[in-house]
């Protein structure tokens, strides 16, 4: 079998409820596995599964049970505390999606600054920025500082820069809850060109539809543990035996 372009073994991360209890000295240096603190929590523990290039995977789960967190390990953006991640391919993340933007640059220079840290080349920017915005519906606004954009026109922007990378895994965080109607829809078509050309998908999204139409396979997450990692329609029935009417 080909090498999994992500792999996850037994990773846990935790997180503290408020900020009043410090770490000790012994804290910092001493073993990962500890017992936590009375004001830590794990968000996920002993979480384990594999990736193969092409897989398109739903995250399913309630509020607060590690989707979000899960996507930004991948990411790398979080590190675990226990196990490790190994990401063998490049990542275009869709997470808190307005994030890496300035607001008192214009839509122009951070088209620029955002395609550059995730690691475009200017002569990439160049050739993508018409397209860029093109897709976000914002020709009018080039020179407009970021603030002064509307929300959805925010969204709109970074969803054009994002997945104008050509990484070949794409994480989504509730991303298509944004925006009209009409924009949902040209998300939805970005998406599946992206998966017809062999991308991998982590898609994190509360809504059935959209994870039935872009996933096969669904990872259940609850409680901190991964409960189940099957066929998406197998992950659904299980969510909602689970949790009837959320």
């Amino acid at each position: 079998m080909a090498t999994p372009v992500i792999s996850v073994n037994d990773v846990g991360i935790r997180f503290r409820r408020n900020n009043k209890g410090r770490r000790t000295f012994k804290d910092l240096f001493g073993s990962k596995k500890r017992r936590s603190r009375p004001n830590e929590f794990w968000a996920l523990r002993h979480v384990s599964f594999d990736v193969h290039e092409g897989d398109a995977i739903g995250v399913v789960g309630r509020n607060g049970q590690g989707k979000s967190t899960l996507l930004k390990l991948v990411a790398t953006v979080l590190i675990p505390d226990e196990g490790s991640i190994h990401v063998n391919a490049g990542v275009a993340p869709l997470i808190e999606i307005t994030g890496g933007f300035v607001d008192d640059l214009t839509v122009r220079d951070n088209v620029a600054l955002t395609a550059g840290l995730h690691g475009m080349s200017k002569k990439q920017i160049a050739e993508k920025f018409d397209n860029i915005i093109e897709f976000a519906e914002i020709e009018d606004f080039l020179d407009t500082p970021y603030k002064h954009l509307s929300s959805g026109m925010k969204v709109r922007l970074a969803f054009a820069v994002v997945t104008s990378l050509e990484e070949p895994i794409l994480l989504v965080d509730e991303v298509l809850a944004v925006g009209d109607k009409a924009f949902r829809n040209k998300c939805y078509v970005r998406i599946e060109e992206m998966l017809a050309q062999g991308r991998t998908l982590f898609f994190v999204s509360h809504n059935e539809r959209d994870l039935k139409r872009f996933c096969s396979r669904g990872l259940y997450l609850d409680k901190g543990a991964l409960k189940l990692d099957a066929p998406i329609d197998e992950v659904l029935a299980a969510y909602n035996e689970d949790y009837p009417g959320l």
